[in-house]
């Protein structure tokens, strides 16, 4: 096999803080001028008269820290801002989406967890409202690392969250599921319910190589389990437009997937932890910084597509 071309010297990175405050989301026509695609401007949605039935989308991506769950939760929030009602399901058993929001996970007494392997647990009764008006959370923490172990011996084990989360399909728009960062039965189980997925891809080499195996996956589970899922796109994160490794990074992820990636850019940044503290997204957090445009940005494609 061919290996690849090794990339270019980086330049020396400029502090990254002071480069914050006026660079800290993204900037959509450096960015795709680097990337070679016209930038496209992609136009607000139109209100709804009614909601429901919801599109599933799973947040997945085996590799961690390519941003799962800040996309997670920024988009969620961005498409509650136009209007959409989005349930956001924890199914990582760190439980940082909901750490993300504020909830403090490990002092909940029911949770995901309870959900699938407990009889007579509704999920009207686990799920919780974020300081996001229209944006609600079904939550998680470490008990669900046991859901993988003894769901192993269930009758449609794969099944397992699509049942779970039945019940509420008519009362939200847009479902976002946020994976762990594994190709274990648990995102199977995500995957098996999922209409699309949403493939949050960390702007570096060793990310890009290992889509591959995440792509395997896929095409095993529309084989085998779910005929009907779609790749909704490819999310390029953790883009610095200041090196050339990351531009050429997502240049070869647009050669490759074409227009599956989104025009939507999240930029390296300081912001993203500062809410994560706050428990509350970047688009309330600081509301007009780059960073909360990107997702909006990306909520209008997401709508769009």
């Amino acid at each position: 096999m061919d290996t690849p071309r090794p990339f270019a010297p980086q330049p020396e990175p400029l502090d990254e803080d002071s480069y914050a405050d006026d660079h800290d989301g993204i900037e959509p026509d450096v960015a795709a001028d680097s990337a070679g695609r016209p930038y496209v401007k992609v136009p607000e949605p139109a209100p709804l008269t009614e909601h429901g039935p919801a599109r599933v989308i799973a947040v997945a991506n085996q590799k961690g820290g390519v941003g799962k769950t800040t996309s997670t939760i920024n988009l969620g929030a961005a498409l509650a801002e136009y209007g959409r009602k989005v349930l956001l399901v924890d199914f990582d058993p760190q439980g940082a989406l909901s750490v993300g929001l504020g909830v403090q996970a490990h002092e909940l007494d029911t949770t995901i967890y309870n959900l699938l392997m407990e009889r007579g647990v509704e999920i009207e009764d686990v799920i919780l409202e974020t300081s996001v008006e229209g944006m609600d959370l079904l939550p998680s923490n470490i008990d669900l690392s046991a859901a993988e172990v003894q769901l192993v011996t269930e009758v449609g084990r794969e099944q397992a969250l699509g049942r779970a989360i039945k019940p509420v399909l008519d009362k939200y728009d847009i479902i976002l599921i946020d994976c762990q960062p594994s190709l274990g039965l648990l995102t199977i189980n995500a995957l098996a319910c999922a209409d699309q997925i949403l493939i949050p891809l960390a702007c570096e080499f060793f990310s890009l190589r290992g889509v591959a195996l995440l792509m395997d996956t896929i095409d095993k589970v529309q084989e085998r389990l779910n005929p009907d899922l779609k790749i909704l796109g490819i999310l390029a994160t953790m883009f610095d437009p200041r090196t050339l490794h990351t531009r050429e990074v997502r240049q070869r992820v647009i050669e490759a997937f074409g227009d599956l990636v989104f025009e939507s850019v999240i930029n390296r940044t300081v912001r993203f932890p500062e809410t994560t503290v706050a428990g509350e997204p970047i688009t309330s957090w600081a509301p007009t910084s780059n960073g909360a445009e990107a997702y909006r940005l990306l909520a209008r494609e997401v709508i769009a597509r």
